[in-house]
């Protein structure tokens, strides 16, 4: 019963639900990123390279319908995927972090600032000035 508990601490905490809500979106950032790849980076790659096709290059391993394809070519797009998704994460982050120092930064000086006077000093200040006077 306990593990149960804790399952359902864990499920109702708000990181999990962002967590979630992250895993979605990076699927869908996914696939763009794939047909990104496959659609538009490796034809102009391709042509620069002479038409060279990543996707179909494999060498054939063994004799027949049941040969075993070492497909390199899927190897490089994947990794082509994942510098563009990496990089796309760095900037991500670097923006969050930026974000946040200038929230820091702005937070810093509005603690920095100092307080005025309360209203009480104002009013001793006044009496004060007053008796002074009379």
């Amino acid at each position: 019963m306990d593990m149960l508990k804790e399952f359902r601490d864990f499920i109702a905490r708000g990181n999990v639900m962002d967590m979630a809500v992250g895993i979605i979106i990076g699927a869908a950032f996914t696939a763009i990123v794939t047909s990104l790849v496959e659609d538009l980076i490796n034809p102009i790659i391709g042509l620069f390279m002479g038409g060279v096709d990543f996707s179909g290059m494999g060498i054939r391993i063994g004799e027949g319908d049941n040969a075993g394809v070492f497909a390199y070519g899927n190897f490089i797009t994947a990794l082509i995927n994942f510098l563009i998704i990496a990089w796309v994460v760095f900037l991500l982050v670097k923006m969050v972090n930026k974000v946040k120092d200038m929230a820091m930064k702005a937070e810093q000086a509005s603690a920095e600032t100092p307080a005025g006077p309360t209203q009480e000093d104002l009013l001793m200040e006044i009496r004060d000035a007053l008796k002074a006077r009379g």
